[in-house]
């Protein structure tokens, strides 16, 4: 008995990789916009943290912190702050939004005593979907 090749054709194989290509782009989409809709979440959950985070230093302190005082306020003692009790954040850091940028922080805030923003993956303000902004006042 003769040996036989066993492998595959060229036209086997360009079947197998156009079915895959078929797959990636049906798939493929689907997977990029879960992630962009993660990240938004991860933002909310963040703005969440930090107005957990900015209660508490106003039930301390009396106030809010200022906006030139920052997000920072809330990891070291601002300068003429009294009953300052922090940090009031478990790491100790103030994080970047999911795409690395900085929140944005105003006290007063347009639309309450502060306003928290994330301006989303474009880095400006509004936008839609991952571009979208995520704000503490919705």
């Amino acid at each position: 008995m003769k040996g036989t090749n066993k492998g595959f054709t060229l036209l086997e194989l360009l079947v197998v990789l156009v079915i895959l290509g078929l797959l990636a782009s049906l798939v493929g989409p689907q997977v990029i916009k879960q992630i962009g809709g993660s990240k938004t979440k991860t933002a909310a959950l963040q703005i969440e943290e930090f107005s957990t985070a900015l209660d508490l230093f106003h039930l301390e302190v009396g106030r809010y912190p200022t906006t030139g005082e920052g997000l920072d306020a809330l990891v070291e003692n601002p300068s003429g702050v009294r009953f300052w009790n922090g940090p009031y954040l478990k790491k100790k850091v103030i994080r970047q939004d999911p795409w690395g940028n900085d929140y944005v922080y105003r006290s007063p805030g347009d639309y309450g005593a502060y306003d928290l923003v994330s301006l989303g993956a474009d880095n400006s303000e509004g936008g839609e979907q991952e571009n979208a902004d995520v704000v503490s006042w919705e």
